[in-house]
């Protein structure tokens, strides 16, 4: 009977989670919370059963719940591994997910790449008779002044490039076990990430447009806005990594928490290299630059 209970296959069973569960609630509640965060910023009210929830209460609760289940979720993912249940299937799995999150990251900003040069390859299609008036049928519309790609966005270019190099440099240095090489490598990708997102911010407050103003703000805030989100969601992910580091975790073998934080930061350094071409320079060209 003993062996009845001995494992004989690759495959991981998990043991029964409150996540999943706990993960939808944490959704539901941030969704409803989100409406009532928007109609309070706006100055409105949203009633559901008699209940005032245009507040920002809410928002945060679903935000805290969602927040707790990610650290629980991963860190019995983590422990699971440490026991090892990560076998190659398992972990070769592992990586199929990693991809497949990124090829939905890819669609998802196909999407604003699509919106965009939808609008400034066709600004002046007759069909879309409103766009042409609205953009008086030339990219970027009359009257709009762009911000100097060979300012600010090359700043971002060469500060996101140099945070790839030493994202690898962490990878190849765990590899050949250098623990100090690891640290360091991520320490400085993590600062990188954090400068990336104090120039984003600082030049979207003096950005010569809004996301109101026109179509342009529109598509540029969208598609860069979302990008800067990714950064930001890229430099926790590799900060935690940072912390595991330090705490010991990662080996020569097992890594694939690191390996898939640095899949996602490379991911996030091909978007925005095609953020800076496209609507930075080429989506700006011939139109006036906005100084100061």
């Amino acid at each position: 009977m003993a062996g009845a209970h001995q494992k004989n296959h690759d495959y991981h069973i998990i043991d029964p989670s409150p996540w999943p569960l706990l993960a939808s609630i944490g959704a539901f509640v941030m969704a409803f919370g989100g409406v009532g965060l928007m109609r309070y910023v706006a100055g409105g009210s949203f009633k559901l059963f008699g209940l005032e929830l245009a507040n920002p209460w809410l928002f945060l609760i679903g935000l805290a719940i969602v927040l707790y289940t990610m650290f629980g979720w991963w860190s019995d993912t983590i422990k699971e591994g440490r026991e090892g249940h990560h076998t190659r299937v398992v972990s070769l799995h592992l990586r199929y997910g990693m991809i497949m999150f990124i090829a939905s990251e890819v669609m998802f900003f196909a999407a604003w790449f699509w919106a965009f040069f939808d609008a400034s390859l066709f600004a002046g299609e007759p069909i879309q008779a409103a766009r042409a008036a609205y953009t008086g049928g030339v990219w970027p519309p009359k009257g709009i002044e762009v911000l100097d790609p060979w300012h600010l966005p090359l700043y971002n270019t060469v500060i996101l490039l140099l945070s790839g190099t030493t994202v690898t440099w962490a990878h190849h240095a765990l590899l050949h076990n250098d623990r100090k090489g690891l640290i360091s490598g991520l320490t400085l990708t993590v600062l990188l990430g954090v400068l990336f997102s104090f120039v984003q911010g600082y030049e979207y407050a003096h950005a010569p447009f809004a996301f109101r103003d026109s179509i342009y703000g529109a598509t540029f805030f969208m598609a860069t806005g979302f990008h800067g989100f990714h950064v930001l969601v890229g430099t926790i992910f590799l900060l935690v990594c940072l912390f595991r580091a330090l705490g010991g975790g990662f080996s020569q073998q097992h890594h694939f928490g690191f390996e898939a934080a640095a899949w996602y930061w490379h991911f996030v350094d091909v978007v925005w290299l095609f953020l800076f071409f496209s609507i930075y320079i080429w989506g700006g060209w011939g139109a006036p630059i906005a100084h100061g």
